[in-house]
């Protein structure tokens, strides 16, 4: 077994420190994106990527299991010294990868057909979104590998490659997006290449940076049934976890798109304020990941590692509910100048507090389970948190026509989740294999 480090206060800090600084690199890159086609003559644009944007995050995020579940699984290898287990989890999960970018490049215009069929846009605009789905669809392949390769990276404590990908890639976007979109001129399409460009030439510096895993591979050993079973399970459990998810927060967006325009805006703003210190508590969350993983032979290690971690992610969250909820008005005017929502907003931001009070503790804990690879706790859990937690609520928040439910809705969304893997935390510590 891997020694364990004198200081893990001071590992999990550095850890959580590039984590959060690459997180933060992909709003900073895509604002700019935004200002490139916010700038065209016509804004159509910028609307068509926008619709053609949701249909690439369900896309991947559905196929984020590449990249919680490889962490997990190599941290645990290296935990376990067993540099083997450590290079095969990078080739099996990087072949899986493959085939998965494959399939959606095989299957892209049933998928463009289906997606634009389930986003309401003028012709216009459409045209616009599927000439950046054409584009961008093409860096499927290298962007599924390239969550592999992040996972990996995530699972051997090796942050600091996982900030320079992303430096890498953001910039190169950035970048091309100023030269096909602003120099020469091709709108939307451009917008696509790019940030598909950026995704193979990540993909090429992270193959690079990675390079000690290729070498003499037994074709038996790579496909061992019983590795590829349990790769297999996870990731199913992982897919499922993370569709409840999305579905959750698809569904409050269109139950508040019909409580009215304003109340779709106002949720929205405040759902960027859960998402931009999501940037923060991930950063914890992925610390927690690597951390739990490494050192889940080790009761009194997790233990410590769970009370960092906690005092952190929640701290955090709370921060963020508290200096929202304290200055809306000077704070939602960098979002918008309407004075109808920066009134309507103040009567919502005390919803921030148990959102990303209990938010904090639900992405503590699914960092922690995902390093212990305990892919059935997340799926039991997600599903309790949206079927028992937020669907009953939002119903009633549908039918009485109330904001105020839908995030009540939301607030037991995040509490379930906190609740339902808590009560699972002291089965963790009772493993075979763990010692004090």
């Amino acid at each position: 077994m891997s020694s364990y480090p004198s200081n893990l206060l001071h590992r999990f800090l550095q850890l959580a420190i590039v984590n959060i600084i690459s997180n933060l690199l992909v709003p900073i890159a895509g604002l700019l994106d935004v200002a490139f086609l916010g700038h065209l003559t016509e804004i159509r644009h910028l609307a068509g990527v926008a619709i053609a944007t949701v249909i690439f995050n369900y896309l991947y995020w559905t196929f984020g299991f590449l990249r919680m579940g490889t962490t997990g699984m190599t941290a645990q290898a290296i935990g376990r010294n067993d540099p083997e287990a450590v290079r095969m989890i990078a080739l099996r999960n990087g072949g899986i990868a493959i085939a998965i970018g494959i399939l959606i490049l095989i299957f892209q215009t049933p998928l463009q057909t289906l997606g634009f069929a389930l986003l309401s846009a003028t012709p216009e605009v459409k045209a616009s979104g599927q000439a950046f789905y054409n584009a961008l669809i093409w860096g499927a392949p290298a962007t599924l590998v390239n969550f592999v390769l992040i996972g990996w990276f995530l699972g051997r404590s090796q942050s600091g490659k996982v900030l320079l990908l992303s430096a890498v890639s953001n910039i190169a976007n950035v970048t091309l997006d100023y030269l096909f979109v602003v120099k020469w001129g091709w709108a939307s399409t451009g917008a696509g290449a790019s940030t598909a460009l950026a995704q193979y030439l990540m993909l090429c510096v992270g193959l690079f940076m990675s390079r000690d895993i290729f070498g003499q591979v037994a074709i038996a050993q790579l496909f061992d049934r019983t590795e590829l079973k349990a790769i297999f399970t996870l990731n199913r459990d992982l897919l499922i976890r993370t569709l409840a998810l999305i579905s959750t927060f698809a569904i409050f967006t269109n139950v508040s798109s019909t409580l009215g325009t304003t109340v779709l805006t106002v949720n929205t703003l405040l759902l960027q304020v859960v998402t931009f210190s999501a940037y923060f508590i991930d950063g914890f969350a992925f610390a927690t990941e690597t951390l739990a993983g490494t050192y889940y032979q080790s009761r009194s290690h997790l233990i410590r590692l769970l009370k960092i971690a906690g005092i952190h992610c929640v701290s955090v969250g709370i921060l963020f509910a508290i200096v929202f909820i304290t200055f809306p008005t000077a704070l939602f005017q960098l979002l918008t100048n309407h004075q109808s929502i920066l009134g309507e907003i103040q009567h919502f931001t005390g919803w921030l507090l148990p959102v990303l009070g209990f938010g904090a503790i639900a992405y503590l804990l699914d960092g922690y389970f995902l390093g212990l690879t305990a892919g059935r706790s997340l799926r039991i859990s997600s599903l309790w948190a949206t079927f028992v937690g937020f669907l009953p609520i939002a119903v009633f928040a549908t039918v009485l026509r109330s904001s105020h439910l839908l995030w009540l809705g939301l607030t037991t969304f995040m509490l379930v989740r906190a609740v339902t893997l808590a009560i699972q935390v002291p089965l963790t510590f009772q493993l075979k294999a763990a010692k004090n």
